[in-house]
């Protein structure tokens, strides 16, 4: 008697496909583990199906959420507050790696205060008139000779504010390029160490367009610092039983970066403090970005021996991002825990055609603007042009008109600071015209241009959401990231019977 088989004697179909009498004991055999696998990769394409479909069922809850915005706006940042709220733990996890960053962030830093001293002769004379919009300063930076350059007949026809013109000036100037020679000579080894750091952190990958702010990292950069220090494979540090945790692993590279920072604390110190470069910076002759300063400020605290980067540090840290991180986080609103996957992506003009494929289906959107840009250039525009430009793009996507739209006007800390210091808005974009240059005025004019932007592009008449913000505000910044919660779960959840 034969063995029962998939084929039923009552399908005609079946009847049909019976294996023929003469069929031997080693062909059936045959044919029925044909047939045991043909059941078994049924079975298991069910199965995924069914898994699928539980994933899908479970998502149809969850929030996409994107940071957009340009370079350096702040996005890397909020997101970090966005771990530091709902997922602390991995920010602890993380720590001993940011220690390379805000290493790389020093020494880049004094490398281009060096580099920019030594392009004015390390002086610069306190009487020039620098910002004089009839005149230009005597003695600019040099271009392959010493002498000055003169851009004023007036000036250079009546011999006043030569470089060297008096005795005193001219022993103020040999004191100034004696001290810088002597901190430069004595930096110099610190100074080397940026292109291993940059190496560390990059994974040797070198990018066009990583200039002045740092090298791009990819996602996951954090445990791949580690793991280049030590010289292991992807996933084996958290693998291999009884490894040491990453605090207290012990990486030459940073060690010997420790070691010269500590001995070079008091140089550093006196570097920043110097006329010379105070002089260029009030200038703005000589431009640092606010990573720059804030660890220049606190150098005393980050050359220590057994320095361990505070989270403070590391919402001030620069690292550029190359790519599209995702970061998953489950947020609890009115007691149900819900998946945000948060997208941050890298804001270089060369990077922003990548943004695309991440706009399906996205519930919600934060802009991140930096208002404090009005007085910086990129390559081609004024940055605050050019997030205006990009934040149209956004809101005319037909890929992105369902979304939620959040608008942070970012880096409010830095505009009080540049206004207390004396710029005026009106110089550096003439539209602005005769309006007080006091902070309300100016963050309300920039923000009835980004409203005047979502009008103009607002077809669905969603609303859109501002705030003014500055993110590095950890109290500040996580209240309105509650706000920002309530009101996406509000507007695109309720549907969903999650609010």
């Amino acid at each position: 008697m034969r063995t029962p088989s998939i084929y039923s004697q009552d399908d005609p179909l079946s009847e049909a496909l019976k294996p023929p009498e003469s069929e031997t004991e080693l062909e059936r055999r045959a044919r029925l583990e044909q047939e045991a696998e043909a059941k078994r990769v049924s079975e298991q394409i069910d199965e995924e199906l069914r898994q699928e479909r539980e994933s899908l069922k479970r998502k149809r809850g969850d929030v996409k959420l994107l940071l957009l915005g340009q370079a350096e706006s702040g996005k890397s940042t909020l997101q970090r507050q966005f771990q530091l709220m709902y997922k602390p733990h991995s920010l602890e996890q993380e720590r001993a790696s940011w220690r390379t960053v805000i290493y790389f962030n020093v020494v880049r830093s004094i490398k281009h205060i060096l580099s920019t001293l030594e392009s004015w002769d390390d002086y610069i004379d306190d009487d020039a008139a620098f910002d004089s919009p009839t005149s230009k300063y005597l003695g600019g930076p040099r271009s392959g000779t010493s002498s000055p350059v003169i851009m004023n007949p007036t000036l250079e026809n009546s011999g006043a504010h030569s470089r060297s013109g008096s005795p005193f000036q001219g022993n103020a100037a040999a004191a100034s390029r004696s001290t810088i020679g002597s901190l430069r000579r004595r930096l110099s080894p610190l100074v080397t160490a940026d292109a291993a750091l940059a190496d560390r952190l990059s994974g040797g990958i070198t990018v066009s367009g990583s200039g002045k702010g740092g090298v791009f990292v990819r996602s996951g950069w954090q445990a791949r610092t580690i793991e280049n220090a030590l010289g292991r494979k992807r996933g084996r540090i958290s693998e291999e039983p009884g490894l040491k945790k990453p605090d207290d692993i012990q990486d030459a590279l940073v060690q010997d970066v420790s070691h010269m920072l500590d001995v070079s604390k008091d140089d550093i110190r006196e570097l920043w403090a110097h006329p010379t470069v105070k002089g260029l910076i009030a200038r703005r002759r000589l431009k640092l970005d606010e990573w720059s300063e804030f660890f220049l400020r606190h150098i005393t605290r980050v050359a220590a021996s057994n320095y361990i980067p505070s989270t403070d540090d590391i919402l001030h840290a620069r690292i550029q991002t190359m790519g599209v991180a995702e970061h998953v986080f489950d947020v609890n609103i009115h007691g149900k825990s819900v998946s945000w996957h948060l997208f941050d992506v890298g804001g270089a003009r060369g990077q922003r055609h990548t943004w695309v494929p991440y706009f399906d289906d996205a519930n919600a959107i934060i802009f991140v603007a930096p208002v404090s840009a009005f007085d910086q250039e990129d390559p081609r525009t004024n940055r605050i042009d050019d997030s205006l430009q990009l934040f149209t793009q956004i809101c005319s996507s037909p890929l992105l008109k369902n979304a939620h739209l959040v608008l942070f006007l970012n880096k409010t800390d830095l505009l009080r600071s540049k206004l207390d210091s004396g710029l005026r808005v009106q110089k550096y974009i003439t539209s602005f015209g005769e309006r007080s240059n006091d902070y309300e005025t100016i963050v309300q004019y920039f923000r009835a241009h980004f409203l005047q932007v979502h009008r103009r592009n607002n077809e669905n008449r969603r609303v859109l959401y501002t705030h003014f913000t500055s993110v590095v505000d950890t109290k500040a910044t996580q209240r309105i990231i509650g706000n920002v919660r309530d009101s996406i779960f509000r507007g695109y959840l309720q549907s969903a019977a999650l609010v």
